[in-house]
């Protein structure tokens, strides 16, 4: 995510939103909720810090609350959401406590905003765990429902001891995420996207005048044939000038 929000940061034209762990020395140390982008892109960088341990319930309270006001406030045409799978319990580089499911209910609360959305996967280093994120995610987007025992498959032994496709969280990791500290981030964040001037619009480009003038009658006044032969001697103009440089 800190690639994308860079190579978007001066301007208004795409809303990057990242939801992350931050803090510790947590590469890449990017993404304090500060950083909020610069110059026309100002506000359009959205980063919400998290802490570790967070689990399906508290992300969900943080979650739908700051894409709402993104959709209420930007009012995206179209939406790629990159569903990195190291926040999933149990992986190896992660330090996030959610479920395939719980991660799952957020792609489902993207799509349903009916906007053209673009799905893509993203970071996870328990592989198993990977797989079963985007397996489970690309039924959630199909609008299928999974059984939740794997079938036999060429890799079964990797899902070993129960061959599910759900996981359980860890119930030793502890949330440090408190409800204060997630009320606050949401209120920077919330507060953030309140500045926005609306939504930004497509900028009009002044037309060239008309090759006909209103004395003339008008080229929409002209015959087709006679509209495009003068098109016609105005671009062999322009070639006749490229020969003669």
């Amino acid at each position: 995510g800190d690639g994308v929000e860079e190579a978007f940061y001066l301007t208004d034209r795409v809303m990057t939103v990242s939801f992350h762990k931050y803090g510790d020395f947590f590469f890449p140390g990017t993404g304090d909720v500060k950083d909020i982008g610069a110059r026309r892109g100002k506000h359009y960088s959205v980063n919400v810090p998290l802490k570790d341990g967070i689990n399906d319930k508290a992300y969900k309270s943080i979650f739908e609350p700051v894409i709402e006001q993104v959709m209420a406030q930007f009012k995206p045409t179209a939406v790629v959401l990159q569903c990195g799978s190291d926040s999933i319990t149990g992986d190896r580089l992660g330090c996030f406590n959610l479920t395939v499911r719980g991660h799952a209910e957020c792609v489902r609360y993207v799509m349903g905003f009916g906007l053209p959305t673009l799905v893509l996967g993203g970071g996870g280093y328990t592989i198993r765990n990977v797989a079963r994120c985007w397996t489970y995610e690309t039924a959630v987007v199909l609008n299928q429902e999974l059984d939740d025992d794997l079938p036999p498959n060429d890799y079964y032994e990797y899902f070993v001891p129960d061959w599910k496709l759900h996981l359980q969280p860890n119930p030793t990791m502890d949330n440090l995420n408190s409800r204060q500290y997630l009320e606050g981030i949401k209120a920077q964040v919330l507060e953030n996207l309140r500045a926005l001037q609306g939504a930004p619009s497509v900028q009009m480009a002044q037309m060239p005048p008309a090759l006909h003038s209103d004395e003339e009658g008008g080229a929409d006044e002209a015959e087709p044939d006679q509209r495009s032969d003068a098109h016609r001697h105005v671009a062999e103009g322009f070639a006749g000038d490229q020969d003669q440089g």
